[in-house]
């Protein structure tokens, strides 16, 4: 048995210092009380993730100190067996994987945090293999559940081994998921039936996506703002309940449908937080008036009368139409600090607000033109003129 677990006074230096320090533990059974179980209230909103990093034992107490994880259980996945047991995966001839199934709640966590949390609580640049833990039982895995989760995850990974953050070449295999066969039962919470609060589990070094850091924003910004208002200010009447009007929920598209809709520029820009090179927008030298609207969802965002030449080379505004219509978050890219800007409804980056515009705010919205539609106002028609 494999199991692992830190030991001794020296474990304090060692976590100083950064260096693994493991002894092994045979997997006997725990004979103090066990702690109570987490027993999840099956919502409908709740949603799946599953991991492999190891001994399950560490992964699992790891994810349970996430918010937002309901539950965990460990087993084993992606073999071959029906229904091992732990003696039959230890002989590495199974092809499972000790992994961790989480049950989540999305409007807590997001997956891209829970990716992070993956990430940073095991090395996963050595291939099968968790300290002295070693078969392919211990491999680095992501186990996706669905096109959505797959789409994260490699984002996820592609933006952690472009970080540098890990010093050799990541492993982690990213699977479609297939059946979970839960682990005997003392297997379930090992540390906390054997009254340990810390695991084995010490990753080599801390992940923060912007990926995750975008995901924990837009569920944020989501669970604060109220659904079906009417932007004050906007062109609309009273009973409109076109999408345009602000008055309906955005219906959010997959992928594929975004990207048919948009330009691949729009969609850059929209979706993956990109600029538009200054001067080349065809928006950052227009003074006809009228509303400009999100491009991706319609929301109406600025008016053409807050519109001034900031002398950038992109449209910017002293204000938007209403509060409502954007929010702001922090953004810490690019070695800068500052506030970047979303539509409300879609969460489409539009660009980033700055405090170095004209009164009465001060602000200048920055924005990009590819991400916005200006519908003129009607010019009235002339009076006949014998």
């Amino acid at each position: 048995m494999n199991k692992i677990m830190f030991v001794s006074a020296g474990m304090i230096l060692t976590l100083l210092t950064g260096v693994l320090a493991w002894q092994h533990l045979g997997a006997a059974e725990p004979t103090t009380v066990p702690a109570p179980p987490r027993t999840p209230n099956m919502n409908a909103n709740y949603q799946t993730a599953t991991f492999a990093a190891g001994c399950f034992w560490g992964v699992q107490t790891m994810l349970d100190k996430v918010p937002g994880v309901v539950s965990t259980k460990v087993g084993y996945t992606g073999g071959q067996t029906k229904s091992p047991s732990y003696e039959q995966v230890c002989t590495d001839n199974t092809g499972h994987a000790e992994a961790v199934e989480v049950i989540y709640d999305p409007r807590k966590v997001s997956y891209p945090e829970l990716l992070d949390a993956f990430w940073s609580l095991h090395d996963p640049t050595t291939l099968n293999r968790q300290g002295p833990d070693h078969g392919t039982q211990y491999r680095s895995a992501i186990f996706v559940h669905d096109a959505e989760q797959q789409k994260q995850a490699e984002a996820s990974l592609a933006e952690v081994a472009k970080s540098g953050v890990f010093q050799h070449k990541i492993v982690t295999a990213i699977v479609p998921a297939g059946p979970f066969y839960s682990a005997e039962e003392y297997h379930q919470r090992y540390f906390a039936k054997a009254g340990q609060t810390e695991s084995c589990h010490i990753g080599v070094a801390k992940v923060h996506t912007q990926l995750a850091a975008a995901a924990a924003a837009a569920r944020q910004a989501a669970a604060t703002q109220p659904a079906a208002t009417p932007l004050s200010g906007a062109t609309c009447k009273p009973d409109d309940v076109n999408a345009a009007c602000g008055t309906t929920p955005w219906q959010a598209l997959t992928d594929a449908e975004l990207r048919a809709k948009l330009t691949p520029e729009q969609y850059q820009v929209a979706r993956q937080a990109g600029t538009e090179r200054a001067f080349t927008g065809k928006y950052w030298n227009e003074h006809r008036a009228g509303v400009y609207h999100c491009a991706v969802c319609d929301q109406p965002l600025f008016r053409s009368s807050t519109k001034f030449d900031s002398g950038t080379g992109w449209p910017s505004f002293w204000e938007p139409l209403d509060k409502k219509a954007v929010i702001e978050i922090s953004d810490s890219s690019h070695g800068m600090t500052r506030t970047e800007v979303r539509c409300s409804r879609c969460q489409s980056h539009l660009g980033h607000v700055f405090n170095d515009g004209p009164k009465p705010t001060g602000l200048r919205y920055c924005m990009n033109s590819a991400v916005l539609n200006l519908v003129l106002e009607e010019t009235p028609a002339k009076s006949a003129t014998k």
